[in-house]
């Protein structure tokens, strides 16, 4: 198993935004048509930075850059809902939710950035958390909107509103799943319909 030895830089302001740059040309990058087994060189190339400023920001590589451009991944997939996610409180937001999802994964297509990322890094230190995390918040946020619509008398009281919560993630990662083997968004659509109307029933 490949082992990361990350060592603490203290970064002036501008050391942090050379840092953050690096990351956001690389997830750039990362997004494009097939990108295939990424190098440092790949890395170097788009960021315009050599390899001893590549090593200073990420002292373990290929693969602690891999694992921060996979946290800014996943940070945008929550930061792209947030304003719909803070607002789940009617049924009329539901709805802007769910679309607001679906567009997002029809512009994204077959190509995802995150899953990409996933791939590479394999079973680096730090990998499998970086997923866990997205999808326990992204579980919460969801969570809360129906408790919400639960103190509002939307949604019947007695419903488990975890087990919904983690349903509609499922359904989420399902259906993304199927647009990345198949270019369809159909059962994305099918699964976030089918457990909204759950929601309006149960």
């Amino acid at each position: 198993m490949s082992r990361i030895i990350i060592r603490h830089v203290a970064l002036t302001v501008k050391g942090l935004a050379t840092r953050q740059r690096i990351i956001e040309g690389a997830a750039v990058h990362l997004r494009g048509d097939d990108p295939g087994d990424v190098t440092l060189d790949d890395i170097r190339a788009v960021t315009n930075t050599s390899k001893g400023q590549i090593f200073h920001y990420f002292p373990g590589g290929k693969e602690e850059l891999l694992l921060a451009v996979a946290r800014y991944e996943a940070d945008r997939v929550l930061d792209d809902q947030r304003p719909y996610l803070g607002a789940l409180e009617s049924w009329a937001a539901w709805q802007r939710w769910r679309d607001a999802v679906v567009e997002r994964y029809r512009a994204q297509g077959k190509n995802c950035p995150l899953a990409a990322l996933m791939s590479q890094v394999g079973n680096t230190p730090g990998a499998a958390e970086v997923a866990t995390t997205l999808l326990a918040q992204w579980q919460t946020h969801v969570r809360q909107g129906i408790t919400r619509m639960q103190a509002g008398g939307l949604v019947r009281a007695d419903l488990d509103a975890d087990r919904v919560a983690s349903a509609f993630i499922a359904g989420i990662q399902g259906g993304v799943q199927v647009l990345r083997s198949t270019g369809s968004i159909d059962h994305l659509e099918a699964a976030l319909d089918t457990l909204i109307d759950h929601l309006r029933g149960g």
